[in-house]
């Protein structure tokens, strides 16, 4: 018979439980479960970042008050360079006055001078405030790119000015042009002010709430126009002259030396129709005016004969204005379907002119490219006129 075995042998032995090491569990409570296997740690670029925000870059937090706050208007200290300069400028005049104030009261009693000097240390220390009202920006703070130097941020309209704009069109009834020519604002733009100011009175009518607060604030960030009334400030150029089109190409044309060859032949020879210079462009009359001011003519004859040629050509512009509306009314048939109205009108052929380029004839607004670019085309003159 076979030994017994007994059960308590059978057991396999107890192995106790791996004690967790306090290293370990440390570890593990520091740092907690992270689900981005990128390594998180700060370069050097982004720590030189956080110091220049928390350092001179703190400035741009708020806004600076009714001027800009571009990069390079501050030293890289975060100093506002024309307000240093103006405080050394102010410093400098204090101490010039100091002295001369100092001198002229030793000459007199002591106890006047000693009331004096206490009197002068006062104005140099409230010299030194900061609330000294800011001068104006210089052409080197209007950058707002510190790598583009030949970029300056552009003036905008103040609100003030757009209002004299609208009241000068609307309420006393000038001309755009007359506007733009006396506040020294490009007639494009003098429409356009108009047009905008006409939506705004027109949504506060309807009660539509208006977003004057963000306005408000982009335009005390922005270089403006301000609007003087005896004296105002030309906001840009109001007479560049455009480009036309028929001028786009090249033409070379022989000249004799003994011809008197001007702007107005120039332009002939560009296109028959084509004006002069000082024709075409937006304020002739400005040209006119000077030309009598070169002339010797003094300045109330010259303001006469300007509201002469004024009435003069605003009685032109109705009369062509009427004479159009009635060759169109002869010439246009119109059928109205209710919802769309169709316009006839009869063509010729010769409506397109000798070389089919005449701006009436069909498809002329599509336009017809120049060949003067073109390989194989004689571009030199052949004959002198």
């Amino acid at each position: 018979m076979p030994p017994r075995i007994l059960r308590s042998s059978l057991q396999s032995p107890q192995i106790p439980p791996p004690r967790p090491s306090s290293r370990r569990q440390c570890l593990c409570q520091s740092r907690p479960r992270k689900f981005s296997s990128t390594p998180q740690h700060a370069t050097r670029q982004r720590q030189d970042m956080f110091r220049w925000l928390n350092g001179p870059g703190a400035v741009f937090r708020q806004p600076l008050p009714n001027s800009t706050n571009y990069l390079n208007a501050y030293d890289q200290s975060g100093n506002l360079v024309r307000a240093r300069d103006a405080t050394l400028r102010g410093q400098e005049k204090e101490e010039d006055k100091d002295e001369e104030e100092v001198k002229d009261e030793d000459e007199g009693e002591e106890d006047e001078g000693g009331a004096s000097k206490d009197k002068v240390k006062k104005r140099s220390a409230k010299g030194m405030v900061d609330g000294v009202p800011l001068p104006k920006e210089t052409p080197d703070d209007l950058m707002p790119y510190p790598m583009n130097r030949q970029f300056r941020s552009q003036p905008v309209l103040s609100e003030d000015l757009k209002n004299a704009i609208w009241k000068r069109v609307m309420e006393e009834g000038k001309s755009v042009r007359d506007v733009s020519a006396a506040l020294g604002v490009e007639m494009r733009r003098v429409g356009a002010v108009v047009r905008l100011k006409a939506v705004e009175k027109e949504w506060e009518k309807q009660g539509k709430p208006l977003a004057a607060p963000y306005a408000k604030a982009v335009l005390s960030m922005l270089p403006q126009t301000p609007y003087i009334p005896n004296d105002p400030i030309t906001h840009e150029s109001i007479n560049d002259l455009p480009v036309h089109r028929a001028t786009e190409r090249q033409i070379f044309h022989p000249v004799s030396e003994s011809r008197h060859f001007t702007r107005r032949d120039a332009g002939k020879v560009f296109d028959r129709t084509l004006l002069p210079a000082e024709d075409r462009v937006p304020h002739t009359e400005l040209v006119q005016l000077e030309k009598w001011r070169e002339e010797g003519k003094i300045g109330p004859e010259r303001v006469q004969m300007q509201r002469e040629a004024n009435a003069a050509a605003a009685e032109k512009r109705k009369e062509a204005e009427k004479l159009r509306r009635e060759r169109e009314a002869r010439e246009v048939q119109k059928a109205e379907t209710g919802r769309w109205q169709f316009r006839f009108q009869d063509i010729k052929v010769e409506d397109v002119g000798k070389d089919g380029r005449d701006r009436r004839g069909v498809g002329a607004r599509y336009g017809f490219p120049h060949e003067d670019r073109k390989k194989g085309q004689i571009k030199i003159p052949r004959r002198v006129e």
